[in-house]
């Protein structure tokens, strides 16, 4: 049942270290305010999935929080590679962190078997291709009644799912407009979820009712934080701040000048500062 309560406390409430946490969002409404907060509190160790994890995992990985990432694409959308993961991967700074390889498909899948209660997901994909090689957790079955061969991943059940979200009603009801991802289905899959939000509303009376994706019981803890995506976007709030992304390369290349840059913009930081980051708020 949905409690509001501070970014800070729902972190420390329900993230722990070593749990498998998803901070799910795509293209949009990724949850950056959740992601610095959880770097704040100094979590370790943790297993983080998300389908296409870009600068906010790259900020984590580097922080030296996490020690897998399962995903289907990694990078900086528009402008090349994640750094901070890169060098992790290739040096073992800030630690050696292990990557689980997927398609979109699977991941996808995964969240959704996950979020029924199944152990995996069965669905047609990775014909020719490699990650089978490179991946163990990809398997393959036979349908018992069409004897067709078929793909099989483990589902994807996190300690912990976090969102961002357009709006919350009074009673925690969950709002999404604009891409919708994963999202659903990995709150659905999680044993806990956290979702932060631009504001709250009395109810959503006037709003397609199809656009809430999640009622309130399906979500832990709802925690207002407006702007909470930047740099990424949230549709009908504030637009991609496409210029913070294109520096990023930059500043997660040199050790020295990310660690600056985390120090100032992260650790001295709080949820309160995104508003300002985000014209119009």
């Amino acid at each position: 049942m949905a409690q509001f309560m501070e970014l800070g406390e729902a972190v420390a409430t329900f993230v722990a270290d070593g749990q498998t946490i998803a901070l799910e969002g795509f293209t949009h409404l990724i949850p950056h305010a959740a992601g610095h907060e959880i770097i704040r509190q100094g979590r370790r160790d943790l297993t983080v999935t998300r389908m296409t994890p870009d600068i906010l995992y790259d900020q984590m990985v580097g922080m030296g929080c996490v020690k897998k990432v399962i995903f289907s694409f990694a990078g900086n959308p528009g402008v090349g590679a994640l750094r901070r993961l890169r060098d992790a991967l290739g040096n073992g700074h800030p630690r050696a962190v292990e990557i689980e390889e997927h398609s979109h498909a699977a991941m996808a899948n995964a969240y959704e078997a996950g979020a029924a209660g199944l152990p995996c997901a069965v669905f047609r994909g990775y014909r020719g291709v490699d990650l089978p090689k490179v991946n163990p957790n990809i398997k393959q079955v036979t349908c018992p009644f069409t004897g067709e061969v078929l793909a099989a991943v483990p589902a994807l059940k996190p300690d912990v799912a976090i969102i961002h979200a357009q709006r919350a009603s009074k009673r925690g009801d969950v709002l999404i407009e604009g891409i919708v991802g994963v999202q659903k289905e990995a709150v659905l899959a999680a044993d806990k979820a956290i979702v932060t939000v631009e504001e709250v509303v009395d109810d959503f009376d006037d709003m397609h009712p199809n656009a809430t994706i999640l009622p309130h019981w399906t979500v832990d803890a709802v925690c207002v934080v407006p702007g909470g995506a930047h740099p990424s976007y949230t549709h009908g709030y504030y637009e991609r701040d496409n210029v913070a992304y294109r520096e990023w390369d930059a500043i997660a290349a040199d050790r020295e000048t990310f660690a600056a840059w985390m120090e100032e913009h992260v650790m001295k930081a709080g949820p309160a500062d995104f508003a300002g980051r985000v014209k119009g708020l």
